[in-house]
């Protein structure tokens, strides 16, 4: 078993240098010693060792391996592969063992192979490593239309009733939502120079210094220049929406919307300071006047802990365990934590704040509303879609399941993609050239066929017409999707607080199949699409911040597949249920899936024979592996720590909506216990709230 694996990798990175990357053996120059040529040998030596003793330079990759492990400076980079061998080694053999159709897989690939004449069918090659480690992948490069029109089929819903009571009054009856994501200003910026308070200047002075603590796509660097800020572009973006809804009829004149933003910090040191920091670029902010905004930073969330949910469960609910809804309930951390408060928030608001709240929906700031576009295109603006009935029915999925329909989820366009069309994907199909890593696994293929599936779907009389039938939604965005909060609610659905990536992505996975007589689902609704205009204006951010996201990326494999063996129902059930897109980040060998990827990915940077190039690689190696190795060891032991961390945030937020509706019932009762926390509630909500143009 160990040859056959060791001569399946040998060909998949093609480490014997016998085809055209140059990326393993080719790069192996063990006699540099400078910083990056140490770092490409390292990760060149991982993959030569992992190819086993046949490989040409193996005693040389041993070796080179053996004589840093030593070495104060690369130590943990040589712990990192040398644990990958031997984890490597034991996921697959283990996988075999349990596995019978992944040990027909591995066979089936080892044989083809060790037949030359097998090699030159080059596509065939792709599907047969693609079938083992990315098995989702499979075809999809072939017969497209056909595989688009199987996946629309099995999303399909018939609908048995409409919801009777829609959304009708959106600017009354729907929390917007937000995440603001903040980190350290541009290493390219000095502190001394950036527009914000000298106080802020100190503490930047002190922050910049720390261990970064969480990876976001692209945070908000502190002292941005306005005009890249996506805050201010969002919800401006947000407010002219809501301006052209008052001109249409469809709002009220004197209405305003409310905005609900958390605040998460990549930093320690800017927890402190991120409040004021954002109250001093909302102050500049000149455009904003349709729209109520207010920001939750941990500080505000654990006051809304501590003041109004702890003494409620003392008072009401003393046999519960308090720790756990502090563990629970915040917005600092991965994204599933902010995600989840974003949703919950909306209970809180309408038990306390609004009674007549019925429903929630996130937007990402670097998105718009394009109203123009969707009003002549979709025949309806923005707020028109949300008043849909389809939002709230009920109906019978494509393997007779009974599905309620409380979620909703529309689509995005990007900004360059707009001229063409408002119904453009905003992923398409990757050109047939293939990546060293794209071998194992290219997302974007599976991402391309649920895009065109789903989210891409639109509803007429001739096909699916919206009224008897409809599309569900497994591939949602983090922004243009929302909860009714009766759903919301009674399902209860959450993002555990160690997802880092895809947080929208896992928020169903926690409830996929709860509910006894309904499954909780998303509706599509055709049109309701928002312009992703993030390249415009965030350049810089997103640059800064690319790194980590590859590395999140990876780290969203090891989650999702450890996630998904950690809920109650079984792993085939729930792979059937979310693949491809959503699936393909559940694998049968994640750790192998990972280190190879990742191995493969620092090849590649590598290659560039630049200073910037290498510079690059090293830093992307550095990161990764301390990243990666801390993701992994605290995944692979003998149980999956997974299970206790779900089960632990599934109750405290079982405690969170139990202690809200006892509040409800005895708010409704005149309790003066009751009454006193709802004026505490009322005043923390006040205390969040920003004023613009104030100062």
């Amino acid at each position: 078993m160990k040859y056959k694996l060791e001569t399946i990798i040998k060909q998949v990175t093609d480490a014997d240098g016998s085809h055209e990357s140059p990326s393993v053996s080719g790069r192996f120059h063990h006699e540099q010693e400078d910083h990056a040529s140490i770092a490409e040998n390292l990760n060149a030596a991982f993959l030569i060792s992992l190819s086993g003793e046949t490989h040409r330079s193996y005693s040389e990759a041993v070796s080179y391996l053996n004589r840093y492990e030593s070495d104060p400076a690369w130590e943990k980079v040589v712990r990192f592969y040398q644990d990958g061998l031997e984890l490597i080694h034991a996921e697959v053999l283990n996988r075999c063992y349990d596995d019978a159709s992944f040990e027909k897989d591995f066979n089936g690939l080892y044989s083809w192979i060790t037949d030359q004449k097998n090699l030159q069918q080059k596509q065939a090659t792709v599907e047969k490593i693609r079938r083992l480690f990315f098995p989702e992948g499979v075809s999809l490069c072939e017969d497209r239309e056909e595989k688009i029109d199987a996946l629309r089929e099995k999303r399909k819903i018939g609908i048995t009733g409409l919801n009777p009571s829609p959304i009708g009054d959106p600017a009354r009856e729907l929390l917007i939502t937000s995440n603001i994501l903040v980190t350290t200003p541009p290493v390219s910026k000095e502190t001394d120079e950036l527009p914000v308070s000298p106080y802020l200047k100190e503490r930047l002075k002190r922050a910049v210094k720390e261990k970064q603590m969480y990876w976001y796509d692209h945070p908000i660097p502190v002292g941005i220049a306005p005009e890249q800020n996506e805050v201010l572009y969002g919800l401006e973006g947000l407010d002219r929406a809501v301006e052209i809804e008052k001109q249409r009829g469809i709002i009220d004149e004197d209405a305003r919307v409310t905005c609900v933003l958390s605040v998460s910090v990549t930093h320690k040191g800017l927890q402190r300071i991120a409040r004021e920091y954002l109250e001093d670029e909302f102050r500049k902010e000149k455009n904003i006047k349709h729209l109520d905004v207010y920001i939750f930073t941990e500080a505000d969330t654990e006051r809304l802990v501590e003041d109004i949910l702890l003494p409620a469960v003392q008072k009401y609910s003393y046999l519960r365990d308090k720790s756990v809804l502090q563990a629970t309930i915040g917005v600092d951390g991965e994204y599933g934590r902010h995600y989840s408060f974003l949703k919950a928030i909306a209970a809180f608001w309408q038990v306390f704040i609004n009674r007549g709240m019925k429903g929630t929906f996130k937007i990402d700031l670097d998105q718009v509303f394009p109203q123009k576009e969707l009003i002549d295109q979709s025949g309806s603006s923005a707020f028109e879609h949300f008043r849909t009935p389809l939002w709230g029915a009920r109906g019978i999925d494509s393997s007779g399941n009974s599905v309620e329909l409380g979620m909703i989820a529309g689509a995005l366009v990007n900004q360059k993609d707009i001229v063409h069309s408002l119904f453009t994907p905003d992923v398409c199909f990757p050109p047939d050239q293939i990546r060293a890593d794209e071998l194992i696994f290219s997302s974007n293929l599976p991402q391309a066929l649920s895009t065109e599936s789903e989210m891409m779907t639109r509803y007429s009389d001739d096909a699916i017409d919206g009224k008897s039938q409809c599309i569900q939604r497994i591939h949602v965005t983090g922004g243009t999707c929302g909860i009714l909060i009766n759903s919301l609610r009674n399902f209860r659905p959450f993002t555990p607080s160690f997802i880092g990536r895809a947080e929208d992505q896992a928020y169903i996975l926690s409830v996929l199949f709860d509910g006894g007589d309904h499954k909780l689902r998303y509706v599509h609704k055709d049109g309701l699409i928002m312009r992703h205009d993030k390249e415009a204006f965030a350049e810089e951010a997103i640059k800064m911040a690319a790194p980590g996201k590859i590395i999140g990326d990876y780290i969203r494999i090891l989650m999702f597949s450890h996630y998904v063996r950690a809920l109650p129902w079984t792993f085939e059930e729930i792979k059937d249920a979310i693949d491809p897109f959503t699936g393909c980040f559940v694998s049968r060998i994640p750790v192998t899936v990972v280190y190879l990827r990742f191995a493969m990915k620092a090849a590649s940077f590598f290659i560039n024979s630049s200073e910037d190039g290498k510079q690059e690689g090293l830093d992307f190696l550095l990161t990764g592996v301390r990243r990666l190795h801390e993701a992994i060891g605290n995944l692979t032991g003998e149980q999956n720590p997974l299970i206790e961390q779900f089960s632990r945030e599934k109750e405290g937020w079982n405690i969170y909506y139990d202690i809200l509706e006892e509040l409800e019932n005895k708010m409704n009762e005149s309790d003066p216990f009751a009454l006193e926390l709802q004026q505490k509630a009322e005043g923390l909500v006040q205390g969040c709230r920003l004023n613009f143009n104030k100062g």
